[in-house]
């Protein structure tokens, strides 16, 4: 769906769109249901800490490094996040890194190889795409980690919310600088449709649910579920886009699945 709405609309200005409208969409519901919206004074600096690494660092900084390397490429080193997650959760919340979880996490990025391991050989040639891209997965793992360090006495939703406001408010102001505001008159109702997608269930559903998922679980096991998603994207895309599959994509799905059982039957280490 993101293909879709970026075939369209411009990065800045589509980040820019599922951030802010992501944002008020987690916050629009509290009023009705009485939850508190309003973020208490000890959380307000947690909570900037948190979005800075969670949105800004990590919009930002893909941003720029898929300027520098194609898409496949920057996905190999994204999908490192689980690695850094792990050990700043090793180092900042005493998670111990139990056999279980080193071998999940070691068959789910035996996957992710298999999945784009063509483009491998291709980094070297783009060295600030590199530096760029391991900017992303450091800070979306530091981000995981303070999600999970510090303690939190707002909704879920509440947290969500100004997480994607708060972090978004620099994309935002990337957007108005680098991108026509006017381009979005000529979008299709395909990518409109495929952008409200993305905004609802992307941003205001997983967004909620990634950070009740952290909540729940160490943080190193959340982190390495998300090594799924490359999977899903690829499946996902042979089914709406009619991109092929072969023996790869198939080897990695099942990789993949042991790792997430190997790592989920064992939950009396929670």
């Amino acid at each position: 769906m993101m293909k879709i709405g970026l075939g369209e609309i411009r990065p800045w200005t589509f980040r820019s769109l599922c951030l802010i409208l992501g944002g008020f969409g987690l916050l629009a519901p509290l009023r009705a249901i009485r939850l508190q919206s309003a973020i208490p004074k000890k959380e307000i600096g947690p909570l900037f800490l948190v979005a800075f690494f969670n949105i800004t660092g990590w919009h930002l900084c893909s941003a720029y490094g898929l300027i520098y390397m194609n898409a496949g490429r920057a996905a190999i080193i994204a999908y490192t996040m689980p690695v850094w997650a792990s050990l700043l959760g090793t180092i900042l919340l005493r998670e111990r890194l139990i056999p279980s979880r080193v071998i999940g996490l070691g068959l789910g990025m035996a996957a992710l190889a298999i999945l784009i391991g063509p483009e491998i050989k291709g980094l070297g040639s783009a060295p600030l795409g590199v530096v760029f891209m391991l900017g992303a997965a450091i800070s979306w793992g530091a981000g995981t980690v303070f999600i999970k360090y510090f303690r939190w006495t707002i909704p879920t939703l509440s947290l969500s919310g100004w997480q994607l406001i708060l972090g978004g408010i620099p994309v935002v102001l990337g957007a108005f600088i680098l991108e026509p505001v006017s381009a979005l008159s000529q979008v299709s109702w395909r990518g409109g449709w495929a952008t409200a997608y993305v905004v609802i269930l992307g941003n205001i559903f997983c967004n909620w649910a990634w950070i009740k998922v952290v909540q729940l679980f160490p943080a190193s096991v959340a982190a390495i579920g998300t090594l799924l998603i490359p999977v899903v994207g690829v499946f996902s895309s042979a089914l709406i886009l009619g991109e092929l599959i072969g023996l790869q994509e198939i080897a990695a799905l099942i990789l993949m699945l042991m790792a997430l059982t190997i790592v989920m039957i064992r939950p009396k280490h929670f």
